[in-house]
């Protein structure tokens, strides 16, 4: 049998699939891609202007629901957290670097900056509204711009000067290994700029009927990162908020206890339990039972 994995075209995504296409051929089993264009990849309006969610997922989950694919690859932070009819999350990787990282052109920089290390008024680009509203918290006297495309792309863009900063997520840069020597990177403590729920992880994902291919990625699963994205994506849903709400949400597992650390519309709390689902719950109790947007 040969698994075919679904993903999108991006270097990012490539370097993803191709990740888990060797981790299955590492087990034995055969594996080729299958490329897809989704509608965040088509469509390089703002997010904030786009309607629904699941931009960069819905169209490599239907290529699966379809069967044109066997096994969906995902940045686990792009999934909304309603469950798609007929399929299932299999298993989620060992977590790569969770944290946000700022990407600063020289003449921007500013160690002694209050907060972050950038010159009073510059332009930053980042296209995620939780980046933007935690910038607007952080740093008032920014300028922020949209920010759209793949990840060299935008790198590129800032290296242009169309931005004097952007604003990535670790993992990514890691994973593609890009020369980024002529700029200034600065990696951002997850505990006090909280990065998007599930950053760093990957989600695969099969038909729910296929227990045989499930079986199969069972092997992949890594449970201490599925026991704290448990806590990050619970929060989330109780927060009904799809992958474009303004949320930071980054959980540890150590000593028995799950610390989740959240942002969310200007306020940064801490709470601690046994298990995920309480973290989850004592954090949505701190912060009063709001109910978000998508």
């Amino acid at each position: 049998m040969i698994l075919r994995i679904a993903t999108r075209k991006s270097d990012l995504a490539l370097w993803q699939a191709n990740w888990v296409k060797n981790r299955l051929e590492a087990l034995g089993h055969t594996a080729s891609l299958v490329l897809i264009e989704t509608q965040g990849d088509k469509d390089q309006k703002p997010f904030a202007t786009m309607n629904g969610q699941g931009f960069f997922t819905k169209a490599v989950q239907d290529a699966v629901l379809e069967k044109k694919a066997d096994i969906a690859v995902h940045s686990h932070k792009d999934l909304p957290t309603a469950p798609v009819a007929g399929l299932e999350i299999a298993a989620v990787t060992e977590r790569a670097d969770p944290r946000d990282m700022l990407l600063i052109r020289p003449k921007a920089f500013d160690d002694l900056a209050q907060n972050l290390p950038l010159q009073t008024g510059i332009t930053l680009g980042t296209g995620a509204i939780r980046r933007q509203k935690q910038f607007s918290s952080l740093r008032p006297d920014l300028i922020l711009k949209e920010l759209r495309g793949n990840v060299p792309t935008r790198v590129q863009k800032l290296r242009e000067g169309d931005y004097d900063a952007i604003m990535l997520a670790a993992a990514g840069l890691e994973r593609l290994q890009l020369d980024l020597s002529d700029l200034v990177t600065v990696p951002l403590e997850p505990t006090v700029f909280v990065p998007a729920p599930a950053q760093g992880v990957l989600a695969i994902e099969c038909r729910r009927e296929d227990f045989e291919i499930a079986s199969i990625l069972t092997d992949l699963n890594h449970m201490d990162t599925y026991r704290t994205i448990s806590a990050e994506r619970g929060l989330m849903a109780m927060l009904q908020g799809g992958c474009q709400l303004a949320l930071g949400a980054y959980a540890t597992f150590e000593g028995g206890l799950v610390t989740l650390h959240v942002w969310y519309e200007g306020r940064l709390i801490t709470v601690e339990h046994r298990s995920s689902e309480g973290a989850a719950m004592l954090a949505y109790e701190a912060l009063g039972r709001p109910t978000g947007e998508a």
